[in-house]
């Protein structure tokens, strides 16, 4: 197949929080297994052991998921010795953006213009386009060629270890060598394509949780500037079916008709 696209529309259309209840527009916090623990839709990109680039194309309609190309040849990871492919679930979460006119007080470099990266650490291998709830543990500062490019660790909520991983220092005591060998992979995975080792802020060092959701929200904020057209779009396509305050928005028939086409083109392709 020459790209995989899945019916999902994840950049604009989940709620950024795994609650259905909202007060004024914004999605409740708290979960319902605690009073404190929160809880996020992920939406998973590329399944854990696989090569497959498979990522959120914000700049096509709908942000359907599609595999990264580059100069006309779909993207695969190398394998990291002696891990095969991505070591998690690796995606994003929804209604978040790095903006790249935002610069880090922290690291001082802007956003990559993408959703927020998350990485997955549960037991179960899921599939592109799976949405997951997950509980934050903590974040990496990861600077990819000058930009900021947060990671957020995390684990389903429906993992048996979650129960007994509630923060960045629990991974490190329950999954000797996890956090290490994520460090390794980030740090070297595009070596394989001719590009330097990347960089991260905070000497290489976790987050944690508490951080990591002041910079979860922090992005949800961007993207809420985004998709009420108070930030320049740069390219991002932010048609929508949920967003009530959002000029973006669209009808569901619309959205449909989005769709059709791209299965006709894809279909069309095949024929060919």
């Amino acid at each position: 197949m020459f790209m995989h696209r899945s019916t999902l529309l994840p950049f604009n259309l989940f709620l950024f929080f795994s609650e259905t209840e909202q007060a004024n527009d914004v999605p409740a916090k708290k979960s319902k297994k605690s009073e404190s623990e929160v809880l996020y839709n992920m939406v998973v990109e590329v399944p854990r052991w696989s090569n497959a680039k498979m990522e959120i194309a914000i700049k096509e309609p709908l942000n359907p998921i599609k595999q990264d190309e580059k100069k006309g040849k779909l993207r695969y990871v190398a394998n990291i010795f002696p891990h095969k492919g991505y070591i998690w679930n690796y995606g994003a979460l929804p209604q978040t953006w790095e903006d790249p006119g935002q610069k880090d007080k922290e690291t001082n470099c802007c956003g990559d213009n993408d959703p927020i990266d998350v990485c997955d650490i549960g037991t179960q291998v899921c599939s592109t386009g799976q949405v997951i709830q997950v509980k934050v543990l903590g974040i990496l500062a990861m600077i990819d060629e000058g930009e900021m490019d947060w990671k957020v660790i995390a684990i389903n909520a429906e993992d048996p270890d979650a129960k007994n991983l509630n923060s960045i220092e629990d991974v490190r005591k329950n999954r000797p060598g996890h956090l290490e060998a994520t460090v390794e992979w980030f740090r070297k995975y595009k070596v394989p394509d001719g590009k330097p080792e990347n960089k991260f802020g905070f000497n290489g060092e976790f987050k944690d949780k508490d951080f990591a959701v002041e910079i979860i929200k922090s992005t949800h904020e961007h993207w809420r500037a985004l998709v009420q057209k108070q930030k320049n779009t740069g390219g991002i396509d932010c048609k929508n079916t949920l967003c009530c305050d959002s000029p973006f928005r669209c009808t569901t028939d619309e959205a449909r008709e989005v769709v059709q086409s791209v299965r006709t083109s894809l279909a069309l392709w095949h024929f060919v």
